[in-house]
């Protein structure tokens, strides 16, 4: 017989197992009651925990600037959905309820009972489960910006390929933590490191932040920790003022749960990681730092895993950069060119500054002869620095061919002033005005010759545009330090400089380093006093701003009878040293952002000056009567923003004595008065001359008529604040036709400021202001509309197409309760880079289309209230997600 298999099973077991099921079913039944009311109170104390933590993320996202935990989001959101399900079980409760009988522990259907006493009870779990996973420690985390920010570059950048590929090689090794670049000043390092930041703009980037910091040699610790901060989210005004060690601190503890990539720029010497704030990269945290040096030794004293020398171009990549700078038209202007620039490029030796910057100097020399004298010169002569031989000769090149000394003496003058320092163009013109070095022919034909000179050095690459700063220029560190070699070895004869600007002074250097000295640049320093007497009858130039100078002795001008320029602004100073009227000489002094309490009648000898700035003097109170008319040379004069309590009977007694200087071309000014404002206007030669203007607690005007305003040809700053009777800046039609023959009337207005004029309900006006750069508006209570638009209308019938706002980089509107629009239509904003908009709660539409973002978005923000915000109405949706990632609160 076949094979058979036999089991049993116990009936005990059976029974048993099916009993415990029925108890179990039973259970979700007989429970059922009692579940629900015990569900209904751990859902209401679960969504009072929900609501703790989600005011607990409020507070760190809106004040402290957070981002919420993606746990606690992922918490959030779990609570949300089993929230919405106990509503729907409570919801359907009743009828189930209904069904039960014999006391609830049986149903009239039961199957209907069993399955919704079981989902009672699996929601009971839920609840319990999250009420238990609800106890955050931390609910946020710091906001870090953009975890890579993009830099411009030189689109023409060759050469580089190969030690880019190394340290990008090097960036992905576990052991190399701290990378140096060092070579040659304008050899390429910042561009190598910008390429490297830029290319994880393009790349998967594997770090939370990469962090850019320019160093330079002024080296200062806080500065490097501001830097850091801002890019971590560590940029309040209450961190800033904490102590060095306390921002080591907060920085270290935020790094430390970072991967962050750190690039140094510019190191003169060893960073004290420790000291900063920065936690040392090692094989654990993956975090790397990359920095620039010109001195092997700095890799050494960084303790780099890897260092590399950033070398000269090779022949064929350093030709390939000149002819791009050089030009095609030119090349071909003749057949014996090609040749000549070639051997022009090999004398660059390969430096990319050198074949940048003589490559733009040649690229309208179109006859042999000019290129075979290039070569001539740049084989003459070596330098004298050790180290440079082969750099400041070639870029003295370029110096040697400016079209005059004049321009040659502009160029050098502005190596006096620090390194990486931003200088407005209308104030390095003040100084060459001062120093004699434009022709004073024309009046304000000076100044556009200054502007003109400006444009011959940034031309030739000896001065360079600052980006996101309007009108503003700096000097490549490596030129200026071959500007300073030029001043003070190569023609120390003639130019002979003393300059330690930026150099963190506390002393001013001894009397017998002044002898013989033409130019002193002691500028931003910590000098507070001047009590040695030098003796140095050459000097013509002397820098003391931005120090902490208190006291000046009072014979410490007594031998500087030749001193043609005198800079004492951003000082503490509030008062003079009576020896000042030594001075017989002096043609510019600048006295700007002191603290001077009055000017002495001594200063009516100083008869030769041309500049005189007196602009931010808040605590001036006194310039005596016929001091200004005694200057009789006088051509620029600043007094912006000067002193609120100056005895001159509300400006009449200033405006007389304006009217006696027969040669001033530029006036920065207050008018606080209607008797001065009105005699301004009636004179047509001083309001001609006004290059900045302040109408200020100007009462009982209420209209202004904008053609006043407009025949101010070179006004660049208008500020109108607490005029409270003023409602309106009227535009008459007929007037802007008849006397106003410019296409607008204002050209040359850059930057429009209001505040406190209460009354006012709109700035049409500036639709005449194409060249408008800056508008802020602020505690303006009536303001509704930026334009109105049926006044525009009227406007462009007469003057045709106009397009409001097209240059503006920058809108500040504040406390405007009743402001609806800033104009009703889309505007053509294609510079714009912010807009800070803070309680303006009827404002709801902005003048933006999604197109204008495209173009500028890297720069461009959009700063306000979160609320506010929230509520803003959009033209369609794809412009509200266009410039969702633009908007930063105010918080």
């Amino acid at each position: 017989m076949g094979n058979f298999c036999s089991f049993s099973i116990s009936c005990d077991a059976i029974f048993s197992r099916c009993l415990n099921c029925t108890v179990a079913k039973t259970a979700y039944i007989r429970d059922l009651e009692k579940n629900l009311g015990v569900l209904q109170t751990d859902c209401r104390k679960l969504i009072e925990a929900r609501n703790d933590v989600k005011r607990r993320v409020m507070i760190a996202e809106e004040q402290h600037e957070m981002k919420r935990l993606d746990q606690v989001q992922g918490w959030l959101s779990r609570v949300e959905a089993v929230g919405t399900e106990v509503e729907e079980i409570i919801k359907d409760s009743s009828q189930e309820i209904e069904r039960l009988c014999l006391g609830g522990y049986c149903s009239r259907n039961c199957k209907s009972s069993y399955k919704f006493g079981k989902r009672v009870a699996e929601k009971l779990r839920a609840v319990a489960t999250l009420k238990s996973e609800g106890d955050f420690k931390d609910v946020a985390e710091r906001v870090l910006k953009d975890s890579v920010n993009e830099i411009p570059i030189d689109p023409m950048i060759v050469g580089m390929q190969s030690i880019f590929d190394k340290v990008w090689r090097c960036l992905g090794e576990k052991q190399v933590g701290i990378i140096g670049l060092h070579g040659t000043g304008g050899v390429g390092k910042t561009t190598l490191l910008t390429q490297i930041n830029n290319n994880f703009c393009n790349e998967q980037n594997d770090f939370d932040v990469v962090i850019w910091v320019v160093v330079s040699k002024d080296q200062q610790v806080e500065k490097i920790q501001e830097e850091i901060g801002e890019k971590i989210g560590l940029s309040s005004e209450s961190w800033k003022k904490k102590s060095l060690p306390r921002k080591a601190q907060d920085l270290l503890e935020v790094l430390r749960k970072k991967k962050f990539l750190l690039l140094l720029d510019d190191i003169w010497e060893r960073v004290d990681l420790t000291e900063v704030g920065i936690p040392h990269p090692d094989p654990n945290n993956g975090s790397k730092i990359v920095f620039t040096t010109r001195f092997v030794e700095v890799c050494g004293q960084m303790e780099a895993h890897k260092h590399f020398r950033v070398e000269f171009l090779e022949n064929e990549e350093a030709w390939k950069l000149f002819r791009s700078k050089v030009g095609e038209d030119t090349l071909k202007n003749h057949p014996n060119i090609l040749e000549l620039a070639k051997n022009v490029a090999k004398e660059c030796g390969g430096l990319p500054l050198a074949l940048i910057t003589i490559g733009r100097a040649m690229a309208f020399k179109k006859t042999p002869g000019e290129w075979s004298y290039a070569i001539q010169v740049l084989q003459r002569s070596a330098s004298e620095f050790q180290g440079m031989d082969k750099v400041y000769p070639r870029l003295k090149f370029t110096y040697d061919s400016l079209p005059n000394d004049k321009v040659r003496s502009c160029f050098l003058y502005c190596s006096l002033l620090p390194e990486d320092f931003i200088v407005r163009k209308e104030g390095l013109i003040d100084c060459w005005i001062g120093e004699g070095f434009l022709d004073e022919y024309e009046g304000i034909g000076a100044r556009n010759q200054g502007y003109h000179f400006i444009g011959i050095l940034l031309n030739a690459c000896l001065l360079e545009e600052v980006s996101g700063v309007d009108d503003s220029v700096k000097m490549h560190d490596v030129i200026r330090d071959m500007a300073l070699w030029i001043a003070c070895k190569v023609e120390k004869e003639k130019e002979n400089f003393l300059a330690h600007a930026g150099a963190r002074l506390t002393e001013a250097p001894k009397a017998d380093k002044w002898i013989g000295v033409r130019r002193i640049s002691l500028m931003e320093n910590q000098i507070e006093n001047l009590s040695e007497v030098p003796t140095c009858p050459r000097l013509l130039t002397l820098f003391l701003n931005s120090n902490r100078l208190k006291t000046i002795n009072n014979d410490f001008f007594q031998s500087m009878s030749s001193l043609k320029l005198l800079d004492l602004s951003v000082n503490p100073l509030t008062k003079l040293p009576s020896g000042i009227s030594k001075l017989v000489s002096l043609q510019h002094l600048d006295l700007s952002w002191t603290q001077l309490e009055e000017l002495p009648k001594d200063l009516k000898a100083l008869v030769n000056l041309k500049c005189l700035n007196l602009d931010r003097t808040y605590h001036l109170r006194t310039i005596p009567r016929k001091l200004i008319s005694e200057f009789s040379m006088l051509r620029v004069l600043r007094m912006f923003y000067c002193g609120d309590s100056i005895l001159f009977g509300g400006n009449e007694f200033l405006v007389e004595e304006l009217l006696c200087l027969e040669v001033l071309n530029v006036l920065s000014i207050d008018l606080r008065s209607n008797s001065a404002l009105q005699n301004f206007f009636s004179s047509r030669k001083l309001h001609k001359l006004i290059d900045s203007l302040r109408l200020h607690r100007l009462e009982n005007i209420k209209s202004l008529n904008v053609c006043s305003l407009a025949t101010m040809k070179h006004l660049d700053t208008l500020d109108i604040s607490d005029c409270e009777d003023l409602e309106e800046v009227k535009i008459d039609i007929i007037c802007k036709v008849q006397e106003i023959r410019e296409p607008h009337g204002f050209e040359n207005l850059r930057s429009v400021f209001l505040v406190s004029c209460h009354k006012l309900r709109d700035l049409t006006w500036l639709i005449l202001a194409p060249n408008l750069r800056s508008l802020s508006v602020l505690n303006c209570f009536d303001m509704e509309e930026i334009i109105d638009i049926s006044k525009f209308g009227e406007v462009q019938k007469i003057m045709g197409n106009l397009n409001p706002f097209a240059k503006v980089n920058v809108f500040t509107l504040q406390v405007l309760p009743k402001l609806k629009s800033i104009h009703r239509n889309a505007l053509s904003l294609p510079l714009l880079q912010k807009m800070n908009i803070f309680e303006c709660p009827l404002l709801k539409k902005l003048p933006l289309d999604s197109s204008r973002a495209i173009t500028n978005k890297r720069e461009f923000i959009i700063r306000g209230d979160k609320d506010w915000w929230e509520e803003l109405e959009w033209e369609d949706e794809t412009t509200q997600n266009v410039f969702l990632p633009f908007f930063r609160s105010w918080r």
